[in-house]
């Protein structure tokens, strides 16, 4: 599909910025979007109305609409729930912290392939496996250099091999683990060549990973958190992809939360802190033009953070 002007869609109070399609392919590009923020969680349909809420007063860092249509939600620190389209309560898991002096916090969760669901736990430093009665099923310990409850880990997923993709924000690495629990890979996301600089919004900067993912041709897409950035590695560790944080046109990038590769190669970027002035999610060729962004400030804020595109056609990588 050929890409031109990028078109831009504002949603909410704030005033619409958007440019001319430069072909009709183009105009068909918008998308329906389940994400959490401003103590609830929506979907927005193509017009940016809401179309489903639920309360949620926690700060989400994970997100999911499950295969058969029920939502797996962040509703603690401590908690998730598997909620019904009708909002019933269906199944739930709560962290207990394995030392009462260090808590636990959940920072990310996956349904897997066989009903059970994979929950990390930071804290504990570790992932577990639960089953549909709550179980825990299976335990792995993690490698972390400097231990944070709230952060020894962001976005983790296991990959088809069996082995977990794990985003360690405190550590600033990317760590793969084997089922049994060794580190097999690892990347160090660094500075970039820039000094550290204070600040959750576009003004910090650090090496406080978000997410990763791993992709069918062995490179590994990285959301830098508040690296400000997007990179993509080969195993060997060379960046060969990247969006850096002021290279889209009017866009600054903040901290780089969830990411997702959509069936046509696009990415779309989770822009969390970066404030009303950018948008919260965007939507970029691997030519880097920006094809699509949501920006709402009406029903979600700067702290959106979980979110996933809706009723996409085909295998989304997220």
């Amino acid at each position: 599909m050929k890409l031109g002007i990028a078109r831009v869609l504002a949603f909410g109070v704030l005033s619409i910025s958007a440019s001319f399609p430069a072909s009709a392919e183009e105009a068909k590009v918008t998308h329906r979007v389940l994400a959490q923020d401003k103590g609830h969680v929506v979907i927005l349909n193509e017009k940016g109305e809401v179309e489903w809420e639920a309360p949620c007063k926690s700060t989400s860092h994970d997100i999911a609409l499950l295969p058969g249509g029920n939502y797996l939600i962040h509703m603690s620190d401590t908690k998730i729930v598997e909620m019904t389209p009708d909002k019933k309560v269906v199944w739930q898991h709560e962290s207990k912290p394995t030392d009462p002096k260090k808590g636990v916090q959940i920072h990310a969760f996956q349904r897997l392939a066989n009903g059970n669901t994979m929950v990390s736990e930071s804290g504990n430093a570790r992932i577990i496996e639960v089953d549909k009665d709550d179980k825990i099923v299976k335990e792995m310990k993690l490698t972390v250099e400097h231990p944070s409850t709230h952060s020894d880990t962001r976005l983790v997923r296991k990959l088809e091999n069996g082995h977990y993709l794990v985003a360690h924000e405190n550590d600033g690495a990317v760590r793969e683990y084997d089922e049994a629990g060794k580190v097999v890979w690892t990347h160090k996301i660094g500075l970039a060549d820039r000094p550290a600089a204070n600040g959750h919004g576009v003004e910090g900067h650090g090496d406080h990973v978000y997410s990763a993912y791993r992709l069918p041709s062995g490179n590994t897409l990285i959301g830098c958190g508040n690296g400000n950035r997007v990179i993509e590695v080969t195993p060997e560790g060379k960046t060969v992809w990247s969006v850096e944080q002021k290279e889209l046109p009017g866009i600054t990038l903040a901290w780089v939360t969830m990411l997702q590769v959509l069936p046509n190669g696009n990415v779309v970027i989770g822009n969390c802190h970066a404030g009303p002035e950018n948008p919260q999610l965007i939507e970029v060729t691997r030519d880097k033009k920006v094809v699509w962004t949501l920006k709402d400030f009406k029903n979600l804020g700067n702290a959106t953070a979980a979110s996933q595109l809706l009723g996409v056609e085909g295998n989304v990588i997220r």
